[in-house]
């Protein structure tokens, strides 16, 4: 192609599709030769789908030259995360566990977007099951972080966030569960949405703790998620004109948030805080102490959840695992099903007191992650750091999930570190205004 498309967020393709400056068959040409050219593409993407990409693109192509274009992101390619199914294709959700796998249908989020004209360029790496912060999986493979190649992109939605920071897909669908989609987002330094629970369908897709599971987009700007998230759901995108900040009012949440934060999370998010406030939002700093008591209850509700739905698969072949994920896994059998019960019942609980605390306030911030990506060697050597990086990678961003709540992390320009934006379950579209406008404060 004669243009640099890497630079161009994905509506901005599809808005020069629409006007014939592109060509959709060209664009994913394009693409499919960057990711082949590329050093990382092995350690980025699990396997591409080119003969359907290319049989979409053509499709695309034709709509566009006969005005029939289905959406403003027709004829863009996107990765998805290799949970999602994708019929006559394999999908293994980054485990030995599950190789070889290859699905009858899509997964529903998947039908949508293609009946809305996206993309399918191919299947991304990630966490095994999904069930780490990181990244990590010597299993198949490893994505590197854009700031630096010898640390972790963040997971689970490890290679989804690495092949739109490498330049090599416009965006990305993945999922998050305990902040799969906001680490990976804020490590390489894109804008990620944490949806409502059940907002998605979850059909086709591989689950880790179905009650948490999200699916949501990684992409470069917030316009780029909204209308990802319109088009996974078949429904219009969020209006984001004329947002701004002006009188907005946002709770800084000092419960656990704000705690051991390392210095360059902490000082990004200091900056970016000061540049929302120049924008004329109001910040209020506060404890919300259902967010302590809340943060107590992960272990039994997500190891029991994840060991229930994977006992079976897990016991017949454990030792195809890696081990740090299989223990994970493993520390479901520990508690019972009455701790299990009780454990929902208080959260519901918590849930309630959070969202009236916190009712007045447009949004609630904190850091996204409090500590930068960590170093990809040392996490297989040295297993104590293993399990610090992994607790605090997903520590900030396993508030939304646990209270059930909607998250937003935008780019504070500094390296690695991410701002997050929390409302209320099923107001994604105020927090997209929102975060519109608050991306152009942090630009």
């Amino acid at each position: 192609m004669e243009f640099y498309w890497q630079d161009k967020t994905a509506s901005e393709l599809g808005r020069m599709i629409g006007k014939g400056d592109i060509d959709p068959v060209d664009l994913t040409e394009a693409v499919l030769a960057q990711i082949d050219g590329h050093e990382m593409s092995d350690r980025i993407y699990a396997r591409l789908t080119r003969d359907r990409a290319l049989a979409e693109a053509r499709a695309a192509s034709e709509r566009a030259k006969t005005g029939q274009r289905l959406s403003v992101l027709d004829g863009v390619p996107i990765s998805w995360k290799d949970l999602f199914d994708t019929a006559g294709d394999v999908t293994e959700a980054g485990t030995a566990l599950l190789k070889g796998r290859v699905p009858d249908e899509d997964a529903q989020v998947l039908k949508n977007a293609t009946a809305a004209g996206l993309i399918c360029i191919g299947k991304t790496h990630m966490s095994e099951l999904a069930f780490s912060g990181l990244g990590l999986n010597p299993i198949t493979a490893t994505s590197p972080c854009v700031n630096d190649i010898d640390a972790v992109a963040g997971g689970s939605s490890s290679g989804a966030a690495a092949s739109v920071a490498f330049g090599l897909a416009p965006a990305a669908i993945g999922s998050d569960t305990g902040g799969s989609v906001r680490i990976p987002a804020a490590w390489n330094d894109l804008v990620g949405l944490k949806t409502t629970s059940g907002r998605l369908s979850l059909d086709g897709v591989v689950p880790l703790c179905a009650w948490f599971d999200t699916v949501g987009p990684l992409a470069k700007s917030v316009e780029d998620c909204a209308q990802l998230l319109a088009l996974m759901e078949g429904g219009k995108p969020a209006d984001l004109s004329g947002s701004n900040l002006k009188g907005r009012k946002f709770l800084l949440l000092d419960t656990v948030a704000m705690d051991d934060l390392r210095d360059a999370p902490r000082d990004a998010f200091v900056s970016a805080v000061e540049r929302l406030q120049a924008a004329g939002a109001e910040v209020e700093r506060g404890e919300v102490p259902e967010v302590a008591e809340i943060m107590d209850l992960t272990g039994v509700l997500y190891t029991s959840e994840a060991w229930g739905t994977w006992k079976d698969v897990i016991e017949a072949n454990p030792d195809v695992m890696f081990p740090e994920i299989l223990a994970r896994f493993q520390l479901g059998q520990t508690w019972t099903a009455s701790e299990y019960i009780a454990a929902w019942q208080k959260m519901e609980n918590l849930r309630a007191g959070y969202l009236k605390a916190t009712a007045q306030y447009d949004a609630v911030i904190l850091p996204t992650a409090p500590i930068l990506p960590p170093n990809l060697n040392r996490l297989l050597t040295d297993h104590d750091y293993y399990i610090t990086e992994n607790l605090l990678a997903l520590r900030n961003t396993r508030i939304a999930n646990l209270m059930g709540l909607i998250a937003l992390t935008l780019p504070t320009g500094v390296p690695s570190c991410g701002i997050s934006l929390m409302t209320a379950p099923n107001s994604e579209e105020r927090l997209l205004r929102l975060g519109a406008a608050a991306e152009m404060a942090l630009a």
